[in-house]
């Protein structure tokens, strides 16, 4: 299955509310790995709150669809 930005968009709003993983690749082989809430989804950008650093990331769907975030659901 192709995925679309309006197909992750969906996938997302479905994992409003739950703890997800989310690794994102910083370039040269390195990964940043967090755990978090998905907190709010947005037309171009969805926010994750982590509670261990006390911080709030956004993502674009952008992001998911070039692989650069990848996200895993822990619920």
């Amino acid at each position: 299955m192709s995925m679309t930005l309006s197909s992750i968009k969906d996938q997302i709003i479905s994992y409003k509310g739950q703890l997800v993983r989310c690794r994102t690749s910083k370039g040269r082989n390195r990964i940043e790995e967090r755990e978090g809430v998905v907190l709010d989804v947005y037309p171009k950008l969805f926010t994750v709150y982590d509670k261990s650093r006390a911080s709030t990331i956004s993502f674009s769907y952008a992001e998911v669809l070039t692989h650069e975030v990848e996200l895993e659901v822990l619920q």
